[in-house]
């Protein structure tokens, strides 16, 4: 946590403003890198995957030459719209309307009833390129042709998570939330832990969540927390009430087989409930053909979280790996939360394995966890309040100082 000399405050008007919403599309969206999908979703040639976010979308494409591409998803003959959603198979870019055609490299291939145009540079007639990059299982896109490479964007994320070994992660769903309140605001609700006192009270005996490890780059942030421990905000320490907390909020990392109300395992000499924890998790990744011995406890159950500039969360555990991206909606008062769940890939199964993401649109009464019902329940809520006229600015502590430095570099975009 990082001490203020005062609150740092932020006007409210960033969250609810139609013109600072504006500001974000023509400044922000199009000139920074942005996670797009995973790369499982575009492993193989013929794989695409239409990337929204706002008002913009992207095709991101593997070529038969294997190589990742990006286009503006835009007809160069009258604008329409060229792909939707995803898939496999695609052997060319064909605009359903004209059926004006390009190969997978972008390239113009085919312009039904050509001469009526005249003298036609195919050249000139290329697909708008986009940047596209690979961090991990993720796959990020940039509008901007001359943004700095994504590995000189990330800062010292990429080194902070070496330990991780993030290439073993595949992912197995993604799930996409309407939600009602703007962005900011559903990335705010993962870049602190201050709120778990609040709304997670289920955690405060298996995470200490007062004690936590707060790093700023330049962009992005980290936070780092322990797992499989009270917080100093519980009298009870007891085995069993760390056992019974973890149970209900992440009981899943250990298996199926130990039901809520079970009694917590003893620890043998020179061991905690945290160490018992951390072995059961490596126990049930040993059923998936997962080898997870090369972590000790803190590896298992410390939660590195990332902040990415502007919208993103990356979640990583020593089994598990969680994404939480939110992007602009149709106003400032909507937006959408799309999260990533994966898991390392079984040791016997090489990484071209053929294992294509689950993707579901999620129906507003769906549930999806314990603990992220709670953060999706209070979203509608916080935009509400942000519109009452009396309520002018945010104020922040600097144990909100991950969501302090977002908007520092908003400004610094906003105003380029």
């Amino acid at each position: 946590m990082t001490d203020l000399a005062a609150p740092v405050r932020v006007p409210a008007s960033r969250y609810t403003s139609s013109a600072f919403a504006e500001l974000e599309h023509e400044r922000v969206w199009p000139r920074v890198w942005l996670v797009a999908c995973t790369v499982d979703h575009v492993r193989n040639p013929g794989d695409f995957f239409e990337f929204r976010c706002g008002r913009y979308s992207v095709i991101i494409v593997r070529g038969d030459d294997h190589q990742l591409r990006a286009f503006q998803n835009v007809c160069l003959h009258r604008g329409n719209q060229l792909c939707e959603g995803s898939g496999s198979g695609l052997a060319e870019i064909r605009c359903p309307y004209h059926r004006w055609a390009w190969d997978l490299r972008g390239s113009l291939r085919e312009v039904p009833s050509r001469k009526g145009f005249g003298v036609l540079d195919s050249n000139e007639l290329s697909l708008v390129a986009a940047r596209v990059d690979t961090w991990g299982p993720l796959v990020f896109v940039n509008l901007n042709l001359q943004a700095e490479p994504l590995s000189d964007y990330l800062e010292g994320v990429v080194a902070d998570t070496a330990w991780a070994d993030l290439d073993d992660f595949q992912c197995s769903y993604t799930t996409v939330s309407r939600v009602d309140s703007n962005w900011k605001v559903v990335a705010d609700g993962f870049s602190e832990t201050y709120h778990v006192q609040g709304i997670h009270q289920e955690m405060l005996a298996s995470m200490d969540d007062v004690n936590t490890e707060q790093h700023v780059w330049d962009r992005h942030s980290v936070s780092h927390q322990r797992y499989g421990v009270a917080s100093p905000r519980v009298r009870d320490h007891s085995d069993q009430a760390v056992w019974d907390s973890f149970l209900v909020t992440q009981g899943e990392r250990m298996g199926p087989g130990f039901p809520l109300g079970s009694t917590a395992p003893t620890p043998a000499d020179g061991e905690t409930i945290r160490d018992v924890i951390a072995q059961l998790i490596r126990d049930h990744q040993a059923t998936r053909g997962v080898d997870m011995s090369r972590f000790d406890t803190d590896g298992v159950l410390r939660l590195s979280q990332y902040n990415l500039f502007p919208n993103t969360t990356v979640l990583v555990w020593g089994d598990m790996l969680n994404v939480l991206t939110s992007r602009p909606g149709s106003s400032p008062d909507d937006a959408e939360l799309v999260m990533y769940l994966m898991y390392r890939r079984p040791d016997a199964a090489g990484t071209d394995s053929e294992v294509r993401p689950f993707d579901v649109v999620l129906p507003p009464d769906a549930s999806v966890g314990t603990v992220i019902d709670q953060d999706l329940s209070m979203l509608k809520k916080f935009q509400k309040g942000l519109h009452q006229p009396g309520f002018t600015h945010l104020t922040l502590s600097g144990e909100e100082c991950r969501i302090i430095n977002m908007h520092r570099v908003l400004s610094r975009y906003v105003a380029d």
